[in-house]
């Protein structure tokens, strides 16, 4: 692997759920929304610009903000958005972004998940490591959301 360990974050998670539940708690917008803290507007499609507001507590002021890359059913959605974007009043525009990729794999016990976001390296280095940390912790949390929210649908 070629970039640094500080470029990428991945998590793995075995989903007890078919794969056709898993694709669509990430690539229907409302059930996204359900388990990733956010009330998203509009739905999710290749080139799509989606923006939210965050549902989180203490969060609420965040807007989540995603570009749509890649769709293909049950096997790969991915998206682009400025990593731990929450200071109020921040642009962040001129930054760039780091790509989130999810990617399925139909498995004997239901479906592996894993979530890759990478790029932190471009990011502007005064905010660079914490942008790094908060996400690294929050793909954590997230995969465990997302495996309440698979698994308890069954």
């Amino acid at each position: 692997m070629s970039s640094s360990s500080t470029d990428r974050i991945e998590r793995k998670i075995l989903l007890r759920a078919p794969r056709s539940r898993v694709w669509r708690a990430l690539s229907d917008s409302a059930a996204f929304g359900t388990w990733f803290g956010v009330k998203v507007e509009g739905t999710f499609a290749p080139g799509a610009h989606v923006r939210g507001a965050i549902t989180h507590p203490g969060y609420e002021h965040v807007v989540f903000d995603i570009t749509i890359e890649r769709m293909e059913p049950e096997r790969l959605f991915s998206w682009r958005w400025h990593p731990h974007a929450v200071e109020p009043g921040v642009d962040y525009a001129a930054e760039p972004t780091t790509l989130v990729v999810f990617e399925l794999e139909e498995i004997p016990e239901g479906t592996r998940l894993t979530v890759t976001e990478s790029g932190f390296d471009q990011i502007p280095v005064a905010r660079r490591s914490k942008a790094y940390r908060s996400n690294e912790s929050g793909w954590t949390e997230q995969m465990e959301n997302i495996r309440k929210y698979v698994e308890r649908k069954a």
